[in-house]
């Protein structure tokens, strides 16, 4: 069912110097920033040639990243994003098989404009795993 990985997202403290980071020290290709208040989140994607790395920065005090970064002040990996080709048959397949999908089990705009949708990570060995549809 899930395709190839999309994504490894960060949460991360400071997102210029997280940015810099990668560009300078590690010798990636860096995206902008792009706001995305309907997730709270200001991002940035850092693009390899097998996926990509999302930077994950709180936008607003209501961030769900804020409650992370909280717990984890150096930041850390957030969550990991699986393509899937149909997210509506992927979701009412992983909640017949009695996965957990967070929010309203509706899927949501994504930053890469795509239906997306989460599950919880008691459901995956402690992993939060997002579904992008391909």
């Amino acid at each position: 069912m899930i395709g190839r990985l999309n994504h490894v997202a960060i949460a991360v403290p400071d997102l210029g110097a997280a940015a810099a980071q990668y560009r300078d020290t590690l010798g990636a290709v860096v995206g902008p920033p792009q706001d995305e208040p309907d997730h709270g989140v200001t991002v940035i994607f850092i693009t390899l040639p097998n996926t990509k790395i999302e930077l994950l920065h709180p936008l607003g005090a209501d961030s769900p990243i804020r409650g992370f970064l909280d717990k984890n002040p150096s930041g850390g990996i957030h969550h990991i994003c699986y393509e899937v080709d149909d997210i509506l048959a992927a979701r009412d397949r992983l909640a017949a098989a009695g996965a957990r999908v967070l929010g309203s089990g509706e899927p949501r705009t994504g930053a890469h404009g795509k239906p997306v949708l989460f599950l919880h990570p008691k459901d995956f060995t402690g992993t939060l795993i997002e579904l992008e549809q391909a």
